[in-house]
């Protein structure tokens, strides 16, 4: 990796770890004391691990203790030494138990204002237990304003990320050498986890919403529009009723639509995008839906620019399906998004949506997904991951968007 006064270029090599830098860990954590200091509260104690790697370059068991003035405290119970390699901070110590976090954040502290702690996922148990651990101080919901700094990105997360688009290309490049007729979704789709496991994929993405998971969806025919739990536009049969979402036994046949919905996830970050393949065509019908879905994406890029409302495009999408005469199978049953947003979460902020006014800036990572869903034939469309700049939306990928017929 390397930091230049012009900007940031990151240099990733095969089997490089990469470490946040300390400059960027401290911009952040200056951002976060900035509202700390606006809301009156003394400090932010970060739990959660997507928050407490963006705070502190580490997911080791720890807890990061964030003042509203002066430097962070790390405090590692598991594992202090990793946690010193991975972590770029100044104040890292060991400690034991819950007993020691409290000492140590007495002794930091004034015995009274608030605290901010992430309530949006902190479970209830762990609730009751800090605020018994932290009296007399005030527990205050900090989540919100943490995923708003999250939210806009610098130019070292944006080069992460450019690093996951590259290896997430390389991947839908391979998909057409690797489809056969016949062959199982599941099969398909571990072939293509195992291609971008052994290029640092790290896994399925976090997500922060409870109860969510997001495996590769890799679906073909009816089974694309398969409904399920989760909160998008497909969802899949599954593997079995545990759990009901994503690729499944069935087979991939001719004539019928094989969406591939893969998240990357490489050091951390994730980038998200929709590519649809056939074995022969497809009807008119499902190419009109995809083509619909294109000038949607088109539109997006046109006119999305800082300082719009991003309810707004949400309108203008349903308004082009209703025009085409989709409306009935825009998104799929029950979903009101066409965008969101990415980064150390698939589930980040902002979200394009149904009646979600949010004011567009700079520096925001969109996944923005257009797509038809049509029960019992399958769905098309495309999902591609943006940086909104100051002159507009910029596609980080390159891939060809068309329905590809093998």
């Amino acid at each position: 990796m390397v930091i230049t006064n012009q900007g940031v270029r990151i240099v990733f090599e095969n089997n490089q770890t990469c470490y946040t830098p300390q400059e960027e860990l401290f911009t952040r954590i200056e951002r976060l004391q900035g509202h700390l200091l606006t809301a009156g509260m003394q400090a932010a104690l970060i739990v959660q691990n997507a928050d407490l790697f963006y705070f502190s370059g580490t997911c080791q068991d720890a807890h990061l203790l964030i003042p509203a003035r002066g430097e962070p405290l790390l405090m590692v119970r598991k594992n202090y030494e990793r946690a010193l390699e991975e972590s770029a901070l100044d104040k890292i110590i060991a400690v034991q138990s819950y007993k020691d976090i409290g000492r140590s954040i007495a002794g930091s502290l004034k015995n009274r204002g608030g605290i901010g702690l992430e309530l949006d996922v902190l479970p209830a148990n762990l609730f009751f237990r800090y605020k018994k651990m932290l009296e007399p101080l005030e527990i205050i919901d900090v989540s919100g304003a943490i995923r708003e700094i999250r939210m806009i990105k610098s130019p070292y997360e944006i080069e992460c990320m450019k690093e996951c688009i590259r290896v997430t290309s390389e991947m839908y490049n391979e998909v057409p050498n690797l489809i056969k007729e016949g062959m199982t979704e599941i099969e398909l789709s571990s072939r293509l986890e195992l291609f971008m496991r052994v290029k640092g994929n790290q896994g399925n993405p976090r997500l922060r919403a409870f109860n969510q998971e997001a495996p590769p969806h890799v679906l073909s025919g009816r089974n694309s529009a398969y409904p399920s739990f989760f909160d998008g536009p497909t969802g899949g049969a599954g593997l079995s009723p545990a759990f009901p979402q994503g690729p499944g036994f069935k087979t991939i046949g001719r004539n019928e639509p094989i969406l591939v919905d893969f998240s990357a996830v490489i050091n951390g970050y994730v980038v998200d995008h929709t590519r649809i393949f056939s074995i022969g065509p497809l009807s008119d019908k499902l190419v009109e839906a995809h083509n619909t879905a294109l000038e949607i994406k088109r539109r997006f890029i046109q006119e999305m620019k800082p300082g719009a409302n991003g309810k707004d495009f949400y309108d203008m999408a349903v308004n082009m399906a209703e025009k085409a005469g989709l409306s009935s199978h825009f998104m799929g049953s029950g979903v009101h998004f066409v965008g969101h947003g990415l980064g150390l979460e698939l589930d980040e902020l902002p979200v394009i949506a149904k009646n979600h006014h949010v004011t567009l800036q700079a520096g925001m990572l969109l996944a923005l997904e257009p797509k038809f869903v049509f029960p019992g034939e399958g769905t098309v469309g495309v999902e591609d991951t943006f940086v909104l700049t100051e002159s507009g939306l910029e596609q980080l990928n390159t891939l060809d968007d068309s329905i590809k017929i093998l």
